[in-house]
């Protein structure tokens, strides 16, 4: 007899949905997690506090309302590293107090510490006082997510040379930055301190930056991003960094040298296995720390699963939350649907990017014929209103059977506007729904209208010319 049916290690939100939907299904569930970090990386180091910060700077900055009042407006002239962590600590605060109340609703043990395997049913859980107990479990699910990836030829100080994580711990807004990596969370960080006034540099050793996005979202985006003085340095890498007592100097390999208060090193992410005594359950992670699964988030140990960020690509928590659920039913027995292949991706950068579905290059590479509807921002009535003149939404559409191939949105809630597309897109509908569909007026919602009126008056133009 085991002590649970299944126990969750970590409780970011893959664990928490694994260790709640098994509570749900009338199993008993526990989740190992260190006292400090109930929550995971997602609520203490990462999503939450990241666009938190995001929140803050841009109420702060009065970014947003600049367009109408002009660009010397500013709801606080000096802002603080306090200013800004306010907001973002009573966030994580009100955040662990849900995580804890819903765990303890759900009758879900919450053990404090941190977990190893002794064999493939026993973790041994270390409480950080000395003290260790041991637990069974018929499953076992890994959800410990990841921490930032760090160069063994970097000197990290956590002041001038920090990591994403170390964001949380600047004493001041620097006057300079410099980031290493133009993946997401390089470019979320950038675009936020370029908002508040900091020189940013952004070095990338690739030709551009978020290549699985559209092309033309992502070069609004970087047009955007010089416009608040971040300078890019594509197909460079960083040689070597200089450390000194007010700043650091990053060599690149070509020779150049750039100067900055502080250095974020955004290199991707590591998944968190090593502690975990991997070995003594018959299961090895790859050089990045990450596990392989199959379908059912199941590892090549039949009673243990996977799931979050320490799997790999998407590594969103949305997705994660997914994977912990339909893992915790297939462990108990009560398999679902398999996980949608159509799943929205969020860029939290300033301004925002988000997109569900086929890219245009993707289309173009499968010769997947397409036609595009636009609609910009500054067309509609609310987009006058919030002071958005640079949003636009614009959606692939198949003119074979008017099916909507990919969603993009660009600009001032394009993560909350990407779901109305999801939802079409999911259900089997076309662009002649939204073609036909009354939306409240002024709202930015309204732009899917005008972009299937678009699309669908250039495919019937060619319907015509063809009738000809």
């Amino acid at each position: 007899m085991y002590d649970f049916d299944v126990v969750v290690l970590g409780s970011g939100p893959g664990g928490q949905k694994a260790a709640i939907a098994t509570a749900k299904l009338g199993k008993r569930a526990a989740v190992v997690e260190r006292r400090d970090m109930v929550g995971g990386v997602c609520i203490n180091t990462g999503t939450i506090p990241s666009k938190t910060l995001r929140e803050a700077v841009l109420y702060l900055t009065g970014l947003n309302q600049r367009e109408m009042y002009g660009q010397s407006y500013r709801v606080k002239e000096d802002i603080t590293v306090a200013d800004l962590l306010a907001r973002t600590q009573h966030v994580i605060g009100r955040e662990i107090e849900v995580i804890r109340s819903q765990l303890a609703r759900n009758h879900v043990t919450l053990l404090p510490g941190l977990g190893r395997f002794l064999d493939q049913h026993t973790i041994e859980v270390i409480d950080g006082t000395g003290r260790e107990a041991t637990v069974t479990a018929d499953k076992i699910v890994i959800a410990t997510g990841t921490l930032p990836a760090r160069p063994s030829t970097v000197e990290f100080d956590e002041k001038t040379i920090i990591d994403s994580d170390g964001i949380l711990h600047l004493d001041r807004v620097p006057a300079s930055m410099i980031v290493v990596g133009a993946g997401v969370i390089g470019i979320e960080y950038a675009s936020m301190f370029a908002a508040l006034g900091t020189k940013v540099t952004v070095v990338e050793s690739r030709e551009r930056m978020l290549d699985f996005c559209d092309g033309e979202v992502v070069e609004a985006l970087k047009y955007h991003l010089r416009d608040l003085s971040v300078t890019f340095r594509f197909r460079e890498t960083v040689a070597s960094v200089q450390q000194h007592p007010r700043g650091a100097i990053a060599v690149l390999e070509s020779g150049k040298k750039i100067p900055a208060e502080v250095l974020m090193y955004s290199a991707g992410r590591q998944g968190m296995t090593a502690s975990l005594g991997l070995d003594k359950a018959g299961l090895a992670a790859d050089r990045r720390g990450r596990l392989k699964v199959d379908e059912n988030f199941r590892t090549a140990v039949d009673n243990i699963y996977a799931v979050g960020d320490v799997i790999g690509f998407p590594a969103l928590a949305a997705t994660s939350m997914e994977q912990g659920r339909l893992a915790a039913h297939h462990a108990c027995g009560e398999p679902l649907h398999a996980l949608s292949t159509l799943q929205p991706i969020g860029i939290y950068t300033i301004p925002e990017i988000s997109f569900i579905g086929k890219t245009e290059d993707e289309l173009t590479a499968e010769r997947i014929p397409f036609e595009v509807g636009v609609s910009r921002y500054r067309e509609l009535a609310r987009g006058q209103i919030i002071g958005d003149s640079y949003g636009v939404l614009k959606l692939l559409v198949s003119p074979d059977d008017h099916s909507l191939l990919g969603v993009h949105v660009f600009g001032t809630g394009a993560t909350e506007l990407v779901h109305i597309g999801q939802a079409v897109m999911g259900c089997g509908g076309t662009v002649d729904y939204l073609v036909d569909a009354v939306f409240n007026y002024p709202t930015l919602a309204e732009s899917y209208k005008v972009a299937a009126l678009d699309a669908m008056n250039k495919i019937r133009q060619i319907e015509r010319l063809s009738d000809e």
